[in-house]
């Protein structure tokens, strides 16, 4: 049974709004939450209007048994509809980017531009979260009392002290499964999450690619041109697959050169 099926949400006006205005709607990657682009927000809310969501089965919005590109296009656009955005730039984050994706190609006239973070529009084969799935079930099984508990679980799984801060800041000793994203569904809609039905989109893209990261890959560009024909590119050549993270300065650049802002 889920909850109210409307995305927890965070719209922001700038002091000076402007209706002519696009809102920028920031929409988080697997396992994060509406803080996750936060760094990335703050750049423009005294300019933009900024919308930040949580998407199904994370942070504080409601749970489901079904997950997929199509249901979460489907809730982000019932939410635009409820707050009247007919003006939007989307900025999504790996499965935040995919999901962007879909919205754009389902209401390309609402969409004045669409800026990518380190995801491609392509079915993935390869199981990026195995080790990571395997800490958080853990994590789970073990049921401790506190971040600090949880911590040492996590690092037996997960090397990377940065993905163990990361997951632990949906920690919650509150919830049944120990997080406040729904473990078990996203566990099991994982494939649904690798998945990807093409799509057709002509709304001006920026794909912005870490460049240690293989999650957009050379032979890559004739399908992402197939999907997206206005697109254009930037690669950051020391950027994790978490960019925004890693260099939240050259993320900020490429989409400012993207809008043609000053």
């Amino acid at each position: 049974m889920t909850e109210n099926p409307l995305l927890n949400h965070q719209l922001q006006q700038p002091q000076q709004p402007d209706r002519k205005l696009p809102t920028l709607v920031f929409l988080h990657g697997l396992f994060g939450d509406m803080n996750n682009l936060g760094v990335l927000a703050r750049a423009y809310y005294e300019r933009f209007p900024i919308l930040r969501v949580d998407l199904r089965n994370h942070g504080h919005s409601f749970h489901s048994d079904q997950m997929d590109y199509a249901l979460m296009a489907e809730d982000v656009i019932r939410l635009l509809d409820w707050l009247q955005l007919d003006n939007i730039i989307l900025i999504g984050h790996s499965m935040g980017g995919k999901t962007a994706m879909r919205v754009a190609s389902t209401i390309p006239q609402r969409v004045e531009k669409l800026v990518v973070l380190d995801i491609a529009p392509i079915s993935y084969q390869e199981h990026h979260h195995d080790d990571v799935f395997a800490a958080l079930l853990a994590v789970q099984a073990a049921r401790p009392a506190n971040r600090q508990q949880a911590k040492p679980i996590l690092s037996r799984y997960i090397q990377s002290e940065g993905i163990q801060q990361f997951m632990l800041k949906s920690f919650s000793a509150q919830h049944e499964q120990a997080f406040l994203f729904n473990l078990t569904a996203l566990y099991h809609c994982y494939p649904e999450l690798m998945a990807w039905q093409p799509v057709a989109c002509d709304v001006p893209t920026l794909f912005i690619k870490g460049g240690k990261s293989d999650y957009i890959l050379p032979q890559y560009r004739d399908t992402i041109l197939a999907q997206f024909p206005n697109a254009t590119s930037f690669t950051i050549a020391q950027g994790s697959h978490w960019i925004h993270a890693d260099h939240p300065n050259a993320v900020i650049n490429a989409i400012n050169r993207f809008l043609s802002l000053g």
